[in-house]
């Protein structure tokens, strides 16, 4: 009896160890798949970044280049205002003669 007893002891601790292993193995895979999701997030928000300075990149060119283009207006109004002032002087000029 005692022997019996002995070996269905064993096969009961054994059980138990396997069920332990597979608890362990879930657990592992559990974890894996965790690691795994936040590397994808990670990767997700490394690419959501990039597209931000991206998009920081060209609005600054953008900016860029509407101050380039006011800087060439306002030089050019400039230089229109200097040729009606010379216009104007002239026009004036003779007029001032004729007399």
């Amino acid at each position: 009896n005692t022997s019996q007893h002995a070996m269905q002891n064993q096969q009961h601790l054994q059980q138990l160890q396997q069920k332990q292993q597979q608890l362990l193995q879930q657990q592992q895979l559990q974890q894996q798949q965790l690691q795994q999701q936040q590397l994808q997030q990670q990767q997700l928000q490394q690419q959501q970044l990039q597209q931000q300075q991206l998009q920081q990149q060209q609005l600054q060119q953008q900016q860029i280049q509407q101050i380039q283009q006011q800087q060439y207006q306002q030089q050019h109004q400039v230089l229109q205002q200097h040729q009606l002032q010379q216009n104007m002087q002239q026009q004036v000029q003779p007029q001032q003669q004729q007399p």
